[in-house]
């Protein structure tokens, strides 16, 4: 038992600490973003399944690779706050709550919409690419998923608990949330699978930079700092 405390202190230790103490000092105020985007998932979500809404939501919302690429441009940062409709809200309500309250807590509200919406657009314009390709390569998809609805949170999520895990040093979740999407696309190759893997490579670029900023302006000090604490180093 000891064994494995150890390994949870090592593996989520300060995620843990900077999410709790964050949470105990402010509360539900810790994560603002956070909230009004669950709430903005929800009304979406109420509007759509609305005889007056439906289409309302789709034009606004709603991203196809059959599309001009400039209106799915215009359509994907909300699209990510618009629920697939093949799915229970509860789920995307539960990982926008989860991911995006701790990323906000952990990295401020700005960054983490950045990295969700690059995770987004990976994904929308890989299927793009993708359907170029054709169902004959490997990282292609057929025709007929040009038609499909793209819309919910997955890809952001996903990309930001890979990030999360990078810099928080939990490689092993990281891993495990990459492995995992992996398996997806191994046992159901289909659209939102192959769009999750985009997202994770885009991610992963942005960790290459950050690290090599991170290396351009290493502090020392800091670092002794934080390695004193017992707890492993922060990337930023």
């Amino acid at each position: 038992m000891n064994t494995l405390a150890r390994w949870a202190r090592a593996e989520w230790g300060l995620l843990y600490v900077t999410v709790r103490g964050a949470l105990a000092e402010r509360r539900l105020r810790a994560i603002p973003m956070t909230i009004g985007a669950v709430c903005l998932t929800a009304v979406l979500q109420f509007v759509q399944n609305q005889s007056w809404g439906f289409q309302f939501v789709q034009n606004i919302g709603s991203v196809r690779a059959e599309e001009p690429l400039w209106v799915a441009l215009l359509r994907t940062p909300l699209s990510l706050f618009v629920p697939a409709l093949d799915l229970p809200v509860w789920g995307a309500l539960a990982q926008i709550l989860v991911v995006f309250g701790i990323a906000e807590i952990c990295l401020g509200w700005w960054r983490t919409l950045v990295i969700a919406y690059v995770a987004t657009l990976a994904g929308t314009l890989y299927a793009r690419v993708g359907i170029a390709l054709g169902p004959h390569s490997p990282l292609g998809l057929p025709g007929s998923d040009a038609q499909v609805v793209d819309t919910g949170p997955s890809a952001a999520v996903v990309g930001l608990a890979v990030f999360l895990g990078w810099r928080y040093r939990a490689h092993i979740t990281a891993g495990v949330v990459i492995g995992a999407m992996v398996v997806e696309v191994l046992l159901k190759e289909n659209l939102a699978g192959k769009e999750h893997l985009a997202a994770i490579a885009a991610v992963l670029v942005v960790c290459g930079i950050s690290a090599l900023r991170h290396e351009r302006h290493r502090c020392p000090d800091t670092d002794r700092a934080i390695s004193s604490s017992g707890l492993p180093p922060i990337q930023s």
